[in-house]
Parts: structure tokens; sequence; C-alpha cells
């Protein structure tokens, strides 16, 4: 039985031939792909700075969790090790985690915990504590249940679209939506139609959504701001911003917070 370690350990494998750049990289765009994970994390890091002095430090354990999504899936892709797939999985478990519980709208709260913050994030670390250990029981299906809780997501957003007249909030929501749909089409393409990419020598599909998915993060924490300003500080305005330049067509959008009309 090989070790947990070993590589091409994990029952997952994706549609990337193995080990074709190299002998000790199983799939190699696969892998190097994440690189995006660490531009968009470091770079949220910098750029929401202000902010997270001003309101929150957990801005900076979001990004920090978000790297490390990107250094384990790395690992799992490079070795194709169970250790690296339980990592890689388990770390977006705990990133959803972590921003359900300090930035969900009390709207959403389950009725029973009346609008109660800290007894909504004991739940979700209960929950989440239990997930992680269920997601030992049947390893292959853990990718599934982790793209399932975006139907949750996708209906808050809806919810909140629906609700702003913001129309900022609303081209994000939009964006967002647009990057997510199309990582999941390539996702779900390179494990359901891998024989059609392998026979046309394009088995990269996943090492897309790895840019792709990256991508929408900055759009991701952007609309949690918002909307959490919307509900938690009516009395304060969040200016949206776009790295490197306001008026170019394409950045990355982050936020900084305004108080009294002073930029703090």
């Amino acid at each position: 039985m090989p070790s947990i370690f070993s590589y091409q350990s994990s029952e997952v494998d994706w549609c990337e031939d193995n080990f074709k750049h190299s002998e000790l990289v199983a799939e190699f765009y696969n892998t190097f792909s994440n690189v995006s994970f660490f531009f968009f994390g470091s770079l949220l890091l910098v750029l929401m700075h202000p902010y997270s002095k001003q309101r929150s430090r957990n801005i900076q354990g979001v990004c920090v969790l978000f790297m490390f999504i990107g250094l384990f899936s790395m690992y799992f892709h490079m070795t194709l090790s169970f250790l690296g797939q339980l990592l890689d999985e388990l770390s977006i478990l705990w990133l959803l985690a972590y921003n359900y519980g300090l930035w969900m709208p009390r709207c959403y709260f389950p009725a029973f915990l009346k609008g109660n913050r800290s007894h909504f994030s004991w739940l979700v670390v209960v929950t989440t504590v239990i997930s992680s250990f269920l997601s030992l029981l049947r390893p292959v299906a853990n990718a599934y249940a982790l793209n399932s809780i975006a139907l949750h997501i996708l209906y808050m957003l809806h919810q909140e679209y629906k609700k702003t007249s913001n129309k900022e909030l609303k081209h994000l929501i939009e964006v967002s939506v647009i990057l997510w749909a199309t990582a999941m089409t390539s996702w779900i393409s390179d494990r359901a139609l891998c024989g059609f990419w392998q026979r046309i020598h394009f088995s990269y599909l996943h090492s897309i959504w790895h840019l792709l998915i990256s991508a929408t993060f900055p759009y991701g924490m952007a609309i949690m701001l918002l909307v959490d300003a919307q509900y938690e500080m009516p009395e304060k305005t969040l200016k949206l911003r776009y790295w490197p330049c306001d008026t170019w067509p394409v950045g990355v959008p982050y936020v900084e917070l305004h108080d009294n009309g002073k930029c703090c």
C-alpha cells in the first residue's frame, strides 16, 4: 500500500499527461499555473493594507489562506499524492469557512441564531471540523462537494444583486459570475471530456481553471467588503478602485474606506 506521501498515491488524476516535462513534476502546467494564487494573494495584501488597518486585519488572513491554497495545490499537482490532495482540498474548505464566519450577512444566518455572529462562527467551525474528517471517507468526491458550496454562494449573490442599487456592486457580481462560470466550464470539461482534449493535444483546461478562479478572487473579496459595508457600516463609504489604473478596461478591484469625506 503506497504512503500518503508517495507520488500518485491519490485516486484523483487530471487530464494533463503525467511527467511529460519533468521527472519530478507530475502535472507541469497544473502545477505552475498556481503561481496566479501567489500573484493575486500578495497583490491584495498590499492593496488592501490601508483598509485592513482601519476596518479588520482579517483581510490579511483571507489573502494568506488564499496563497496557501496555491501552495498546497502546487504540491498536489506536482506529486499527485494523497497528502497533497487533502491539503489542497482542506485549505479551500477552511478558506470558505473563514469567509463565511466573518463576512456572511446576518440576514442569511439560520433563524435560531437570531443574528448572533459569534454563535454562527462557532457553528461554521464545528461544521468545518466535521466536514474535514468526512473528507477522509471518500476523497475522490471531495472536489465535487466543495464545488457544490458555490450554489449557496450564487444564491446569496443573486439576492444581493436584486437588493442593491449600487451599479459598481452589480458590475462586480456580473464579472465574478462570468469568470466563475468560465472557470467551472474548464474544470468540468477537463474531467468529463478528457479523451477529446487529449486527442487534440490540449489537456490543459485544469490549469486554465487555476488562472480563472484565482482571477475571480479579487472580485469576490471586493463584493464581500461592499456588501459587508452596506449591512455593518452604513455610515461609511467604500470607494471601489482598480489596479493598476481606474481608467483601464481591465484591472484588479480593491476597496478603500472613506469616513466623513476623507480616505482612511
